[in-house]
């Protein structure tokens, strides 16, 4: 067992590599980046690292509280960081342009964005726009979000000469996701909802959404990457609407399952790592790209996809 973790891909990385260890000898410093769900989990480790690594860093969190003592520990522990705190509630439309409004207010430019929030296996539930809560906060948040920041990053990316990035949290439970992949007339109909295949339906459109978004992009000859990844299994607090598995998780995690470094890594090596330089559209798990199944490579979902996606948003 010990053995396939240590097993290194292409990348020189393997399962056990850390945050800190795929980005050793990066220099960050003169970047920045947006990560959201910053105040827990691997959105916290991955604002340390990226701190330690000179990036000014801009945390998106619910709760601004939560968010200000996790900026407070890693000042503690980074003297030198950079690190800013702004609400930012995913499954809320004017929440998140209200996050950009006052990203936009600090006059910094962006070079590097990171969709990592996340919930799952909630019991049915609709969001404050009336959308299927998984969908709404792991997906089309984060639609709406990268949509209103994209021009700042290719403008930035333009005028740096230094290539942008965005990188998108995904998961394996795109697999699990409902027969059809996208239940788009039954978005949100709460007979035939499972929590399993709502978390994986919205884990799977985040993949089709950066397929899709970096396609876009390529077409523009825009100076910006976009890599969907799994950071595998990690014992965060993501599964606490579900008791009985998060308690589960947490006794034997720290026997089968990645720490929060290990969690992290995979998104910083997309953030920072210079092997990443013009690879956009791939999926990446322990830092190495893979091949999704079907669905996540269906060409028509993909589009129809950022179509429900747009008209829900604008």
């Amino acid at each position: 067992m010990l053995g396939l973790l240590r097993r290194r891909g292409p990348s020189g990385f393997s399962p056990s590599s850390t945050a800190e260890e795929v980005t050793a000898g990066i220099d960050g410093c003169g970047l920045v980046a947006i990560v959201t769900g910053a105040s827990h989990g691997i959105g916290t480790e991955t604002c340390r690292v990226l701190a330690l690594r000179g990036v000014q860093v801009v945390m998106g969190v619910r709760n601004t509280l939560s968010g200000a003592r996790v900026r407070e520990e890693i000042v503690r522990q980074i003297p030198t960081a950079k690190i800013e705190v702004l609400e930012l509630d995913l499954s809320s439309m004017s929440s998140v342009r209200r996050f950009v409004k006052n990203f936009n207010a600090l006059n910094l430019p962006l070079n590097i964005l990171i969709n990592n929030a996340g919930i799952a296996f909630v019991p049915f539930e609709l969001s404050e726009d009336g959308i299927e809560l998984h969908f709404a906060t792991n997906h089309l948040g984060h639609f709406l979000l990268t949509d209103l920041l994209l021009e700042k990053i290719k403008v930035t990316a333009e005028q740096s000469d230094i290539e942008g990035r965005i990188v998108i949290v995904s998961s394996e439970g795109y697999k699990h996701a409902y027969r059809e992949g996208i239940r788009f007339h039954k978005i949100n109909d709460e007979s035939g909802y499972s929590r399993f295949s709502a978390y994986g339906q919205s884990k799977l459109a985040n993949i089709l959404h950066s397929n899709e978004l970096s396609k876009n992009l390529k077409e523009q000859n825009a100076k910006v990457v976009v890599n969907s990844l799994h950071p595998g299994e990690v014992c965060t607090n993501i599964m606490h609407h579900w008791a009985f598995l998060h308690g589960l998780m947490c006794t034997l995690g720290k026997f089968i399952l990645k720490d929060v470094g290990q969690g992290a890594a995979t998104v910083c090596y997309l953030a920072l790592h210079p092997q990443v330089a013009g690879v956009t559209g791939k999926y990446f798990i322990d830092c190495n790209a893979t091949d999704p199944k079907s669905p996540a490579t269906d060409k028509e979902l993909v589009k129809r996809l950022w179509d429900f996606s747009a008209s829900l948003v604008h």
